[in-house]
C-alpha cells in the first residue's frame, strides 16, 4: 500500500450500507467495490460454509504461555509471524498439558484450515499443510474451517486470499492503536460459488500445500544425510540444553579477540572440535569467496511504487522465511552500489541480528534461489557465497541448518541485547566436508526443494487469478 496520503469521494448510499460508519477503513481498502461486484453473482453467507467449533470461525482466549525446551512435555506453538514460515521445524512449543486442556484444545490446527491474522497486521493468511497439522496457535489467529461437504477448503482460502476477500475481511477492523477483527465481523460475508472454478482452484491450493511439504521434508533429509554422509551426528535443541553448561565454567582465553563468556560455552567448542573430526573439512572462511561472510551496508530507505522499473522489493529478517516473501518497495537509484545488495543464486542467508531465545531467528539460515534472487535484502544477514569447486551450495546450506552449526553460529555473537557476529570469529567455524556423490545428492535436494516452493507461489497465483477473473466476468 502507498504511504501517501489517499482522498476517495464516498456516495451517501455507502455510509447507509456500512452502519453510518465515519472511518476511513471500510471506504479506502476496496471492500464497498467488492461486496457491490459480488451482488451481480449468487453468492452465499461465510458462516454457512464452515463447521465445527463455534460454528466453524473462531479465534482463541488470551492465555498464560508455558514455554517449555523439551518435546516430550510441549507441542509445537504458531503465531501471527511464525505461521507464514516456510520451515516449522524451529517452532517454539508451549505445555502440552495446557494445550490439551479444555480451555486451549479447540487451537489445534489441522491441515486445510485457513488461519488469519486477526490482531495487528489484520488480514494476512495462511492455508494449513501437512507440516502445520498438530501445531497450537495463539489467540490472535483467527480459524476458518470449511464444511467439505458444502466448499473446498482450497477454493475457500483462495478467494478470501484474493483482492476480493481480503478488503471485505479487513473492512470490519475496529481498534485505535492495536488493530483487531472477531469472528462475527466476517460471519456474513459473501463468499461467490463459481462451479466448476470452485475445484480448479482447490486442486491448485492443494497441490502447492503439498509441495511446500516435499520441500521442507527435503531440505530436512538433505541435513540428515549431509551430516551423517561426514561420519557425525546432529545434536538436538533439548541435549544441547541439558549438556550446555552455560551457567558457570572455566575456559582458557589464550589470544583471544573476546572476553565475552556466551564465545566459551564449553558445549559449542566440543561441538567445534566434533566436526573436526570429519573426515574431511575446513573453516568457512576457507570454503566462501572473499568479500563475503559479512552483513550489507547501512541505507537510507527511499520508498517507491511497487513497479520494477524504479523499484526494488526489501527483504529483512521477517519476510526472508516466510512462504511468499513480502517486502517494501524502495528506489533502485538510491541503492549502495555494493555487489551484495542483491545476492546470486546458491548464496545462504543467515539472520544477522536478534536476540539469544531459541525463537529469535538470529542465526537461522535461507537459501536463495529463484524468486529469491530477485530481492533486495538488508543489512541484518551474513552473506554467504560458496566458492563452488570447494562445497556445493546446497551442501553448505544443508550443513548450516543443522543444529550443531545453528549452535556454533550463537556462539560468535557479541553485542548486548541486540546481537550480531563477531567478524574474525565466524570466519574460523569448521565445516564437514562429504564425498562427491552425496554432496550432488543433497545440492539436488536442496536446489528441487526451493523450485517446489516457487512452483507453490505460483499455483497459489493461478487459484486466485481464476476466481478474480471469474468474479469480474459476473460468474462465467
Amino acid at each position: 500500500m502507498s504511504r501517501k496520503f489517499q482522498c476517495r469521494a464516498v456516495p451517501s448510499s455507502w455510509l447507509e450500507n456500512n452502519g453510518r460508519r465515519l472511518d476511513c477503513g471500510p471506504y479506502m481498502s476496496g471492500a464497498i467495490e467488492a461486496k457491490e461486484l459480488l451482488k451481480k453473482i449468487k453468492t452465499e453467507n461465510l458462516s454457512s460454509l464452515t463447521s465445527g467449533y463455534n460454528g466453524g470461525i473462531y479465534n482463541g482466549p488470551q492465555f498464560v504461555r508455558n514455554y517449555v525446551d523439551d518435546p516430550a512435555y510441549g507441542v509445537p506453538f504458531l503465531t501471527t509471524s511464525t505461521m507464514l514460515q516456510a520451515d516449522m521445524t524451529n517452532l517454539p512449543m508451549i505445555s502440552a498439558k495446557d494445550a490439551h486442556s479444555a480451555k486451549l484444545s479447540y487451537l489445534k490446527v489441522e491441515e486445510g484450515m485457513t488461519l488469519i491474522t486477526c490482531s495487528g497486521s489484520i488480514g494476512r493468511m495462511a492455508y494449513a499443510r501437512k507440516d502445520m497439522a498438530d501445531c497450537w496457535s495463539n489467540q490472535d489467529i483467527m480459524k476458518v474451517v470449511a464444511d467439505p461437504n458444502k466448499i473446498s477448503p482450497g477454493y475457500l482460502y483462495a478467494y478470501l486470499s484474493s483482492r476480493f476477500g481480503v478488503p471485505i475481511v479487513i473492512s470490519g477492523t475496529y481498534g485505535a492503536i492495536i488493530q483487531h477483527i472477531e469472528a462475527h465481523h466476517i460471519s456474513d460475508l459473501p463468499v461467490p460459488r463459481l462451479g466448476n472454478i470452485e475445484d480448479k482452484a482447490h486442486q491448485l491450493v492443494q497441490k502447492a500445500a503439498d509441495l511446500r511439504y516435499e520441500a521442507i521434508s527435503q531440505v530436512v533429509t538433505a541435513t540428515l544425510e549431509y551430516v551423517a554422509a561426514a561420519g557425525l551426528s546432529d545434536i538436538s535443541p533439548i541435549e544441547w540444553h541439558k549438556k550446555s553448561k552455560k551457567l558457570g565454567f572455566a575456559a582458557a582465553l589464550p589470544n583471544s579477540n573476546s572476553l565475552r563468556a556466551v564465545n566459551f560455552i564449553p558445549l559449542n567448542k566440543e561441538l567445534e572440535s566434533y566436526v573436526k573430526t570429519a573426515k574431511k573439512w575446513a573453516y568457512i572462511g576457507d570454503l566462501t569467496k572473499p568479500g563475503t561472510l559479512r552483513t550489507g551496508p547501512r541505507f537510507k530507505r527511499i520508498d517507491s511504487a511497487p513497479v520494477p522499473e524504479f523499484g526494488v522489493e526489501l527483504l529483512g529478517q521477517r519476510d526472508c522465511f516466510t512462504i511468499r516473501p513480502d517486502g517494501r518497495w524502495i528506489a533502485k537509484k538510491h541503492l549502495p552500489k555494493d555487489e551484495l545488495m542483491f545476492l546470486p543464486e546458491g548464496s545462504t542467508m543467515i539472520a544477522a541480528r536478534g536476540g539469544l531465545d531459541d525463537s529469535n531467528s538470529f542465526a537461522r539460515c535461507q537459501f536463495i534461489a529463484g524468486k529469491r534472487t530477485q530481492y533486495a535484502y538488508s543489512q541484518d544477514f551474513l552473506r554467504v557465497i560458496p566458492e563452488q569447486d570447494k562445497i556445493l551450495p546446497g551442501c553448505l546450506f544443508a550443513f548450516l541448518r543443522s543444529e550443531m552449526a545453528f549452535r556454533m553460529l550463537r556462539g560468535y555473537s557479541i553485542g548486548s541485547i541486540q546481537q550480531e557476529y563477531h567478524p574474525e570469529m565466524v570466519k574460523w567455524m569448521p565445516v564437514p566436508l562429504v564425498d562427491q556423490e552425496t554432496a550432488n545428492r543433497v545440492n539436488e535436494l536442496v536446489v528441487d526443494a526451493y523450485r517446489k516452493y516457487d512452483e507453490a507461489i505460483d499455483c497459489e497465483d493461478q487459484a486466485q487469478s481464476l476466481i478474480e477473473r471469474a468474479i469480474e466476468e459476473g460468474g462465467r
